[in-house]
Order: C-alpha cells, then structure tokens, then sequence
C-alpha cells in the first residue's frame, strides 16, 4: 500500500512539475478604454527595457486591447538561429478596459518555436527575459491550459493534425526576401483581405521578418472566432506571417489555434472548423498569392 500511494504522489509531483501554461496574468492597472489601458502597460514595458513594435484593439473585441514588444537578449537569440524561429519575435500581452493585465509565457512559447534550441542553450536566456517581464507587469498566476513541457517542441493537438513544420504553413513564394517582404508590407497597407499590420520585424542581414497581422473581416475575423474559443487568452493575438528567405508562411490554424487555446475541447474547434482554412486564404492574399 506505501510503495503503490509513493508511486501515485511521485506521479502527480511529476506531473506538476512538467505542466507548463501559456499566459500569465499581470497586476491590474487602472479602468478605461482599451486605448488608455494599454497606454499605462507600454509605460511598464518601456520602463523595463522592452521596445513596443506595434499594438491595437481586435476589430469586434472593443473591450480589449494587445500590445507587442521586442526583447533585445531574444532578438539576439532568433538573429542567431534564424529560420522559424522569427514567428517568436514578438512578446504579446494583452489588455481589458476593466484593467485586466496578460501576457504570453515565453517559455511555453519559446519551447514550441525555438525547440531543440531551448534545451541546447537558449532557455536560460528565456527564463531571464521571463523573468524581466514577470517584474515589469507582476507575476500573477499561470493560465490557459496545461501542456507537458516536453512535448511543446513538436506540439500537436491531436495526433495527425499539423505541426510547427507543416506544409500547409507556406503561403507565398517571391523573387527575393526584399521583394517577398514589400509585397506584404504593400498588401497590409491596402488592406488586402480586409487586413492591416499590427507589428513588424526584419532582420534583413538574416533574410527572416516576421508580421502581425489584424484579420478584420466581421465574417472570417478574429472577432468572432476568438469568442468561440475564449476571448480571456487575448494575448494569443495577432497572427503572424513570417519570411524565411524569399518564401512567406504562416503556422497552419489547427496547430497555432491549438497551441494558443490548449484547454478548448474538441466541440469548441468544431465550431470554428473553417477557420484554419479561412486563416490560410487570408495569409495568402497578404502574401499576394491570392487576388
């Protein structure tokens, strides 16, 4: 009985340690729109080191606002490594207009986009840029959903849907980095796909950017679906395109939606089926391979 009740504690213990979520509340700030509330959280951030890159209230979420900012030791680290790992460029937090503070948990989201790489040096970089923006918003509790840690690197929600390397992330292809990045920062200036450009990040030298993209569509928009999912884990958003070399990608919903929203059951995707597929037309129009 000992041996079998010591076999269940060193499981659960186990268990506890290796669960791993993918956001953190922050300490509240003051009410107001989410124009003044994410006003008073880039002051926190600048304070602290971060550099604002972008930022914006959801089209169909009013009450809500996201701010984006860049890292110099994690810029440093994606400058190093290159390919993909651009996707992770941008820090998100997200605001609410009753002073509702969140932001991503950079090592879940670092596990996943950096993978091998996180357990091959970078993670004590991460666990210090964590701990950075931990002190800049208050370290709150964890949320979101529960994922093991370890099987972040090559994440999937349920066996046979897409990984971080799928191939149904491509979504455009061009002459050159410099032509394949015009042509975005273009489309998300005219609005292509009823979109526009939240943050952006080049690292010519590098060949890889990585930018967010607000999907304002009221029928295949952010602003509905992400209600269906839960509009809590606001700093899921923005989407992103990435540029590697002289081709534009996306992370294919079933995977990115997933990673973001890992406590949604399968009847919650079921209600937004289509919205991988609308996710991936849309990327494809800023990436002008769709007209």
């Amino acid at each position: 009985m000992k041996l079998s009740m010591l076999a269940m504690v060193t499981f659960l213990w186990s268990s506890l340690t290796f669960a791993i979520q993918p956001y953190f509340y922050g300490d509240k700030v003051a009410r107001g729109d989410a124009t003044s509330v994410m006003r008073a959280v880039e002051a926190k951030l600048t304070r602290s080191g971060f550099t604002v890159v972008g930022g914006y209230s959801p089209q169909g979420l009013a009450n809500y606002g996201v701010i984006v900012v860049t890292d110099p030791d994690l810029s440093k680290l994606i400058a190093q490594f290159g390919g993909a790992t651009i996707v992770g460029a941008g820090i998100r937090v997200g605001v609410r207009n009753d002073g509702t503070v969140s932001y991503i948990n950079p090592e879940y989201w670092q596990r996943a986009y950096l993978r091998k790489h996180f357990n091959g040096g970078a993670g004590g970089t991460v666990n210090i840029i964590q701990g950075r923006l931990q002190r800049a918003l208050g370290a709150g509790k964890p949320f979101g959903g529960e994922v093991d840690k370890r099987d972040l690197p090559d994440y999937q929600y349920m066996f046979g849907m897409e990984s971080f390397e799928s191939d149904k992330n491509l979504v455009g292809e061009s002459l050159s980095f410099a032509d394949m990045v015009k042509t975005i920062q273009a489309n998300l200036a005219r609005g292509v796909g009823h979109t526009s450009k939240v943050y952006e990040v080049v690292m010519a030298d590098k060949k890889i950017a990585v930018f967010g993209v607000a999907m304002n569509d009221p029928k295949t928009g952010e602003g509905w679906w992400v209600k269906e999912v839960h509009d809590e884990h606001i700093a899921a958003l923005p989407y992103e395109i990435y540029v590697v070399g002289n081709k534009a990608y996306h992370l294919f919903g079933r995977y990115r939606i997933a990673l973001a929203w890992p406590d949604a059951g399968m009847g919650t995707f079921m209600r937004i089926v289509d919205v991988p597929q609308a996710i991936q037309d849309t990327m494809k129009a800023v990436a002008g391979t769709r007209h």
